[in-house]
């Protein structure tokens, strides 16, 4: 095609490991009622309508993965941020493959503030927890 660049679609399992391993940054282009009712742990949240005036909020250190219900929304958001990176990917069958798949989701509240010790963007997410530091008699 002519003046597209070609949008590589990944599945949501390679997608989910390269998130929750922070190797990648997943934006979920769905409206804030379907976020609202399930989505995934750690995501950054654009809707589609949305995505053209905040491309600036996606972190540029790692590729980017759009996520909407199906995947056409999130192919159209995919396209619009080509055209000003190269590391854009669609996820393929959107949030219906990835709950099919039964990959990490959130049903609860959305939490509209974000504390000092939650993770950005997947970050953190599927690596264990550093043991604690325990000072003892024997140090």
């Amino acid at each position: 095609m002519l003046g597209f660049k070609s949008i590589e679609k990944v599945t949501p399992g390679e997608v989910s490991d390269r998130f929750f391993m922070g190797q990648l940054t997943l934006v979920d282009v769905r409206t804030e009622q379907e976020f609202e009712q399930v989505r995934v742990p750690g995501v950054l949240h654009i809707p589609v309508t949305e995505i053209k005036g905040r491309l600036g909020e996606i972190p540029a250190e790692h590729p980017v993965a759009f996520l909407c219900r199906s995947g056409h929304r999130s192919s159209l958001a995919a396209r619009m941020a080509a055209r000003h990176r190269d590391d854009v990917m669609n996820v393929d069958g959107g949030m219906d493959a990835w709950l099919r798949a039964g990959l990490p989701s959130a049903t609860c509240p959305v939490s509209h503030e974000r504390s000092s010790n939650t993770p950005p963007h997947g970050a953190g997410f599927g690596r264990p927890a550093e043991p604690p530091v325990r000072k003892g008699m024997n140090q």
